[in-house]
């Protein structure tokens, strides 16, 4: 099993996350997460030093770093790319880029066994980040493709089981503004999670063992909303 390290600035939240497993070892994570708001730059690395230490391993032995790749906070996006990218050039290792929407997806399935997850993110503006997910047995598989849309505009498929749609993100503290359609869809949400990066590195883990790598100098977060610059100052 590769060792791998994940990196998360994509919201309010900063976190770091390490997979390992030596010889006959069971599977070991090792993370570390807070809600860092503004601090991100000053947090992140250490966090990195903290895990590492922890595992007792050292930045060579990684095979791969991931990031969350967005949506998100356009500044945390690029800080945790950029400090992915960085470690990935110094290691001479690939880069794994991972959505911040399937993580929140995972983390709903791992702490509450639900299978169908609808994922929203705060995207400001009066918009929402948003997409669908059906998870089972710890896979994730997208229903809905990722957008950027208003809450007043977003439409559920039909819930693969009978518990409903399980919401979850900081998108869901715009319930009032959602469809009724939707209200009545989604029997449980939880606004205040945040992606992770301990969801993260498992849904990278499965992205290396599928060939699934880029070179540290493509490392792209996905912002969904590329013509956030003019509309703001329009």
């Amino acid at each position: 099993m590769p060792i791998l390290l994940a990196l998360d600035a994509s919201s309010s939240a900063c976190s770091v996350a390490l997979s390992i497993q030596r010889g006959a070892d069971e599977p070991r994570l090792v993370s570390r997460f807070a809600m860092t708001p503004r601090e991100h730059t000053r947090r992140l690395l250490p966090m990195v030093d903290e895990v590492l230490a922890e595992a007792d391993v050292s930045p060579a032995e990684l095979d791969a770093v991931a990031y969350g790749r967005g949506p998100g906070s356009f500044t945390g996006l690029r800080i945790a790319a950029g400090a992915a990218q960085g470690l990935a050039y110094g290691l001479a290792c690939p880069l794994l880029g991972v959505s911040t929407l399937e993580a929140l997806a995972l983390a709903a399935h791992r702490r509450h066994g639900v299978e169908c997850v609808a994922t929203a993110l705060d995207a400001r503006m009066g918009e929402i980040y948003v997409a669908a997910w059906c998870c089972r047995d710890g896979n994730v598989e997208a229903l809905l493709e990722e957008a950027v849309i208003s809450p007043q505009r977003l439409l559920l498929p039909a819930a693969a089981g009978p518990g409903g749609w399980f919401g979850i993100g900081s998108g869901w503290a715009l319930w009032d503004s959602m469809p009724a359609e939707v209200q009545t869809a989604v029997s449980q949400r939880d606004s205040d999670a945040e992606p992770a990066a301990e969801e993260m590195v498992l849904l990278a883990a499965r992205q290396y063992a599928a060939g699934e790598r880029t070179a540290p100098h493509e490392a792209q977060p996905i912002y969904l909303r590329d013509q956030v610059a003019w509309q703001k100052g329009g």
